[in-house]
C-alpha cells in the first residue's frame, strides 16, 4: 500500500513540473483572506504551500486584511463596528486599531508562521517605503482610501532575496495619515504594479457560480470583455463585483491571469497553479 501511495505521490509531483517551469521566476500575488485565516489548519496549509512554491522558484507576494481581527479587537474595546457599501466605516480612532491589528499582529503572525515553516518572510504595509499613497474614498467612510500612488522597489527588492513580502492593507498620505484600504483591491493593485504572472484570490466560496447555491455550476473560465454581460445577467452581483472589478483592472494593468479560489480547501493554490484542471475561476484577457 505505502508503495502505491509513493508512485501516486511521485505522479503526482510529475504531473506539477511543467507549471512549475511556467511559473518559475514569475511573480505570483496571493490575495489572503476568509475562513482560511482564520482557521488554524487551513492557516497552516497556506502557509506550508507558500513556502513550497517559493523554493520551487516562484516569486510569491502575501497581501492580507484582517476584518473579523479588527471587529474583535474593536468589540473588546467596546466599539461598535459600521460597514456602509460593504466597507468599514473608519473614525480616527478605528484607523488607529486597524493599524495596529494588519502592522502589526496579523502581519507579524502570518511573518512568523512562513519562518517557522522553513521560508523566508518580510511584514510590509502600505506605509512602508511610500509603498501605497493613497487619498480619501469619499466623505462618509472616513479613513478609507483610495490608492493613487504604487511604489513597488521594496517588495521587488524582497523579491530579489527570495523573502515573501507579506503585505498589509493599508496606506498613507501626504500628511502622514493612515488608511485602511480593501485588501482585494490592494492585491490587485500590487500585482498590476509588478505585472505579476497571477493573481490569486482565496474566498470562502468555490469560485463564479452561474447559481450561487450551487458549486456544480462553477464557471471554470471568463474573460474579462464578458463581464459586464455576467453582471446585467446577476451572475456577478453583490461583494463579488468590487472583488471582479479589481481583478479586471489588475489584467488591464499587465497580469496575465487571475483567479478566484475556494480558501477553505486545503492546498487550493497548489490545485489551481499546478495541476492541469485547477479548482477555482479563471479570469484572463484572452
Amino acid at each position: 500500500m505505502n508503495n502505491i501511495n509513493n508512485a501516486q505521490k511521485a505522479e503526482i509531483i510529475a504531473h506539477a513540473l511543467p507549471h512549475i517551469q511556467k511559473y518559475r521566476k514569475k511573480i505570483v500575488v496571493v490575495k489572503y483572506g476568509g475562513n482560511a485565516m482564520i482557521n488554524e489548519e487551513l492557516k497552516e496549509a497556506v502557509m506550508r504551500d507558500l513556502v513550497l512554491l517559493t523554493t520551487v522558484g516562484i516569486k510569491v507576494v502575501l497581501v492580507h486584511g484582517g476584518g473579523p481581527a479588527i471587529t474583535e479587537t474593536l468589540a473588546k474595546m467596546n466599539v461598535e463596528s459600521r460597514f456602509k457599501d460593504g466597507l468599514r466605516v473608519t473614525d480616527r480612532d478605528t484607523i488607529d486599531v486597524v493599524q495596529m491589528v494588519l502592522a502589526g499582529k496579523v502581519n507579524k503572525d502570518l511573518v512568523c508562521q512562513i519562518g517557522n515553516m522553513g521560508g523566508h518572510a518580510i511584514g510590509l504595509s502600505g506605509m512602508d517605503a511610500n509603498m501605497i499613497k493613497c487619498t480619501p474614498l469619499n466623505d462618509s467612510h472616513g479613513y478609507v482610501g483610495k490608492i493613487e500612488e504604487m511604489n513597488m522597489d521594496v517588495v521587488e527588492e524582497a523579491l530579489e532575496h527570495s523573502f515573501i513580502p507579506v503585505i498589509s492593507s493599508i496606506g498613507y498620505d501626504e500628511n502622514g495619515n493612515c488608511y485602511n484600504i480593501n485588501a482585494d483591491t490592494v492585491a490587485a493593485a500590487v500585482a498590476g504594479a509588478l505585472r505579476a504572472e497571477a493573481l490569486v484570490s482565496m474566498t470562502d466560496i468555490a469560485g463564479l457560480l452561474r447559481d450561487k447555491n450551487d458549486d456544480s455550476t462553477l464557471i471554470h473560465r471568463v474573460y474579462i470583455s464578458d463581464t459586464p454581460a455576467l453582471i446585467a445577467e446577476g451572475i456577478i452581483s453583490g461583494g463579488m463585483i468590487p472583488k471582479i472589478d479589481s481583478m479586471t483592472q489588475a489584467i488591464r494593468e499587465g497580469v496575465k491571469k487571475a483567479f478566484i479560489i475556494d480558501g477553505r480547501v486545503p492546498h487550493s493554490i497548489l490545485m489551481e497553479l499546478l495541476t492541469d484542471e485547477g479548482m477555482g475561476t479563471m479570469f484572463r484577457s484572452r
